[in-house]
């Protein structure tokens, strides 16, 4: 009997951003354009660090597999969105929002450690200057890679066992737009205190652990950068990591909000909105800011175009 009722419910129905046809024509308009510039930003800014020599650093070797995050936690929730912008009953089958669930958690869950590496190589690059080669090495820079891959894998599988390990009967009309772990207890069918102790426990790992490394990294950062004599130094550091920082507030901030506030059967629109930051919104800021603030992938992109770098003018 228990397995049946785990099953009951074989789809799910989202009530979406908003029930006026005119604001989801809108928002439909809106998010298609949204995610076409994150598909094609964040491609370029794979093919461009594959193709340019000079952009086999740290930095971007990490910068690539942040945009190869960004491109898969964007495809695996905005298609769903735009067609149930357009349709009148928008559904999603019980083992299409479990895969959503175990999609967006691994990859939302290695991009919390991805940033987190990335702070810590821009930490190395900056205070310890003398020494970067030698601590960030090819295969160190794999292993930090591989170590955010396998942690969101192991952390989206923990999540994902225990929010589907209730059971889900009569009550299927989800208050939003797509498939998460915390908006999905809101329509279980048992009690969830100990489901929802885990997502917060897994909350604590991923996010706020990772948002402790990053302040570590950035104090000292910021402690290095002050004392630099040079101005030009200055301006550099500061550019290449305020860059970084931006990505991570709105990451962090929104992921913050929506898996770590105590649970409740209610769903505010404010929410639904505070989500689109890390889901939709965060997932086209890395090529916007890596590509109009840093030197180096503004010359990349030139040489990629034919045209000769900035570097190469004088």
């Amino acid at each position: 009997m228990g397995e049946e009722n785990q099953t009951t419910v074989a789809e799910f129905i989202f009530l979406g951003l908003s029930q006026d046809l005119q604001t989801q024509i809108l928002l439909f308009v809106l998010f298609l354009i949204i995610y076409l510039l994150t598909v094609l930003g964040n491609l370029l800014i794979i093919i461009l660090i594959f193709m340019d020599s000079r952009l086999h650093t740290p930095m971007y070797f990490f910068l690539r597999h942040l945009s190869f995050a960004d491109l898969c936690l964007s495809s695996s929730i905005v298609p769903q969105v735009l067609v149930h912008f357009l349709a009148k009953r928008k559904t999603i089958s019980f083992l299409g929002c479990m895969a959503q669930i175990v999609v967006s958690l691994m990859i939302g869950c290695a991009e919390c450690a991805l940033l987190a590496v990335m702070s810590y190589d821009r930490y190395v690059a900056v205070c310890k200057p003398l020494h970067y080669s030698s601590i960030m090495t090819q295969q160190v820079c794999l292993q930090l890679a591989i170590g955010s891959w396998v942690s969101g894998a192991l952390m989206s599988l923990v999540d994902t066992t225990f929010t589907f390990q209730l059971p889900y009967q009569g009550q299927k009309i989800i208050n939003h737009y797509f498939c998460e772990s915390p908006t999905l207890l809101k329509v279980a069918s048992a009690d969830t205190y100990s489901t929802e102790m885990t997502i917060f426990a897994v909350g604590v790992v991923m996010l706020l652990v990772p948002v402790c490394l990053i302040l570590v990294s950035y104090w000292n950062i910021i402690s290095t950068v002050i004392q630099m004599q040079s101005g030009e130094g200055r301006l550099k550091a500061f550019s290449t990591c305020g860059s970084h920082l931006i990505v991570v507030v709105l990451f962090y901030g929104s992921a913050i909000f929506n898996y770590m506030k105590p649970n409740s059967k209610i769903i505010n629109e404010s929410d639904k909105v505070i989500s689109t930051f890390y889901a939709v919104v965060t997932p086209i800021l890395n090529p916007i800011i890596y590509s109009l603030r840093n030197k180096d992938v503004k010359d990349g992109l030139r040489k990629l175009a034919g045209r000769k770098p900035f570097s190469e003018r004088w």
